[in-house]
Parts: C-alpha cells; structure tokens; sequence
C-alpha cells in the first residue's frame, strides 16, 4: 500500500466531490502506487457544506476557511476546487506552505495568475497538476500516439469543438461564473482552456491566431440563496452577463499546421459535445467525448474514398487497463479525475511531474489573453 499521504480538498462543489472520489477509488485501480491518500480536512465557505462533505466522504476534520488548510501539518497534498478568481490566492499560498497541488483549470483568470501559480509551485519545490482531464482519455492519448507515428503523414489541420448547453438555460442564475471579477473571460477560461490544451496535446505549441466572440444571453438573475453548479434562478434581481457565451479562433500552429477551435456554453441541444477531427496528408483521426472509448481512424493509401473505421480502445492505451479488461467496456468522467489523481500521486511518490503540469496551464492561459486580445482588435495575435 506504501505511505500515507495527507490531502484535503478546497471548495467542494461537484468538482470537488470528484477530486474526493478520486483520491478514494486511487488503492483500488493502482494498488503499487507507492501512496496512499488519507482524506485528513475539507474547506468550504458556504455554512455546512464542509461538515456534510466531511461526514459523508470521511475527511477527519472539517473547515470554512482554506488558510487553516495551508496552516495544516497534517497535510501534505491540496486539490484546489474553488471558484476562478481564488485560484491564485489559494494555490500560490498552498505551494508557499510546502504543499503538493492539484488545480483546476484555467488556474486562475489570466496568464498572470497562472504564472504566479506556477512560480510558487517552482519555488516551493512542490509538484503542481492541473485539471486538464480530457488529455487523460485513453482513446485521445492512442490518437496522440497515431499523429506522433506519422501514421496520419504529416498533420495539415485541425477542428476542435467544446459545446455545452449547461448556461443555455435564460433563468440560469447569474453566478461567478458570468462576472468578469470572478470568473475570468467565461467560456474560453472554461471550455476553450481544454480545447487548448487538447490543441498542444496533439499538435504541439501554437504560433499566433484570431478569434471572435459574443454574448447571446446578455442578462440574468441573480440567485437569491447558496448556488450549487449550474443553478437556475426566477425572481431575483437581474444583472448583466460581463464575460463571453462563444468563442472561434483560427491556429496556426509552430509546426505549419493549421486549425478551428470553437466553444460555446449557451449551445441549445449539445451537451458535452466535446471533440476533434485531425487531418494529414494520409490519413484521419476523430473522437468525441460523448462516445470517449471510441476513435474513428482513416488511415493507408488510397487518398480519396479511404474509408474510416471504427476503433474501440482497450489495454494497452493509456490507463484503459486500470479499470477495464477488454476493449469496448465503457470508461467514465470521473475515471479520468482517477487517471488525474493517480499521476499527481505518482508526482509526489517519485518527485518527477506526469500529466498536466502548471506550464501547460500558463500556456494555456497565454492563449486564452491572446484570444481576448485578437476579438478586441480583429487581429492575429503571435503567441511568440
């Protein structure tokens, strides 16, 4: 089983009971891991949350306040699961008290507050994960592992789209996420960061690019108690939505590639459409995220009329095996935040970072300002 390794969660809304479940299932799925995580304290401002996740989830002690957490020797290892704006705050001063961290994306609401992460993180000699759990799909890593093999020849372009109706809803309460204070830059710091990293995951870093965006539902109601996720909300005061519904860009990529990243949370009939088409100059590669377990894969030398078959992932891709024995056995979202917890525990146990790390969140977030920049000036923006 190896050592026991403190951690505790901070924010417990939905992403920080799947950080929890996580750290659970981790002795199930990777018995020689090295580590073993003991839930040792969860913090939550909003009065109670933190007792019943505590109670339910079986954390040794419960808290409102995150800097108990940071003044906690108990603790060795903090996901970091609270609202946008208090990324920074939080994570820097998680890594300034010795704390491994894994974060959530987009770190923070600018490449600024991904950078102060990061140098703290690097300061502090810690390792730093980022939650940026669709590049932890099997399924998307063998497709990595196709474009990175030349199967596909040489890689001409890409289109990667996020699409989500879970803000489509015109009583969605206005939370955080709709402020610019709070939540950042909207659907690029929530969807388009995965679309991003998925992006340089694949293909490797982007040279420059233009986008375009836009606000389709310019007001909401502001929710009149606690919010939980995406709640919906009548009656209370309306105020206006300040930070963006859609986002299109245009990439050019260091590697003379080109591609389409589109985003939307206001999106009618999508839900979790989530996915890429990758072209080369022999053959193709696609995945949705609705169908995760699943590629459909052109490949050879017929050029034109090549047909596209059908690939179900099984052991051998990525951490497939883990948690199934055969192909076509469906994996999960929350197994990903598994594959997510076990690489930041791996981290810790053999002090070399594996998965997402806090430079592919400042890379991330650099591209994001860039996107804002470009929808402002109707220009390309150099990513140099």
């Amino acid at each position: 089983m190896g050592r026991t390794l403190g951690v505790a969660v901070v924010g417990f809304g939905w992403m920080g009971r799947v950080h929890t479940q996580a750290y659970a299932r981790l002795p199930h799925h990777f018995p020689g891991l090295g580590v073993t995580p003991r839930l040792v304290t969860v913090a939550e401002e909003v009065p109670g949350r933190a007792e019943e996740a505590a109670a339910r989830f079986g954390f040794a002690t419960a808290t409102r306040d995150w800097r108990e957490v940071a003044a906690d020797p108990r603790v060795e290892a903090v996901s970091v699961t609270a609202p946008n704006f208090l990324h920074r705050e939080i994570g820097a001063a998680m890594a300034g008290a010795g704390k491994h961290l894994w974060i959530e994306k987009p770190v923070g609401l600018t490449a600024e507050d991904a950078r102060a992460v990061a140098d703290a993180v690097a300061t502090a000699g810690v390792q730093g994960t980022v939650g940026f759990n669709y590049r932890a799909v099997p399924a998307v890593e063998r497709a990595r592992e196709l474009i990175a093999s030349g199967e596909l020849g040489t890689v001409t372009h890409v289109r990667i789209r996020f699409f989500s109706d879970y803000a489509a809803h015109p009583d969605g309460a206005l939370t955080w996420r709709y402020e610019r204070k709070r939540g950042g830059s909207g659907v690029l710091g929530d969807l388009a960061s995965h679309g991003v990293d998925l992006a340089r995951h694949l293909l490797g870093d982007i040279a420059s690019l233009t986008a375009d965006t836009a606000v389709f539902l310019p007001e909401r109601a502001r929710p009149t108690a606690a919010a939980a996720g995406h709640t919906l909300a009548t009656g209370g005061e309306p105020g206006p939505v300040e930070n963006e519904d859609y986002v299109s860009c245009l990439l050019r990529f260091a590697s003379g590639a080109r591609g389409v990243l589109e985003a939307c949370r206001v999106s009618v009939g999508e839900q979790n459409s989530y996915g890429f088409e990758v072209h080369g100059t022999r053959g193709a590669v696609f995945w949705d995220f609705r169908r995760m377990n699943e590629l459909g894969v052109s490949r050879g030398t017929s050029y034109q009329d090549q047909p596209v078959t059908t690939v179900h992932v099984g052991p051998g891709a990525g951490e497939f095996g883990a948690f199934q024995p055969g192909a076509a056995n469906s994996m999960s979202y929350d197994d990903l935040k598994v594959i997510e917890a076990y690489r930041f525990a791996r981290s810790i146990a053999e002090s070399t970072p594996y998965g997402a790390t806090l430079d592919d969140a400042v890379r991330s977030a650099t591209a994001l300002d860039a996107m804002a920049r470009s929808a402002e000036s109707g220009t390309w923006v150099s990513l140099a």
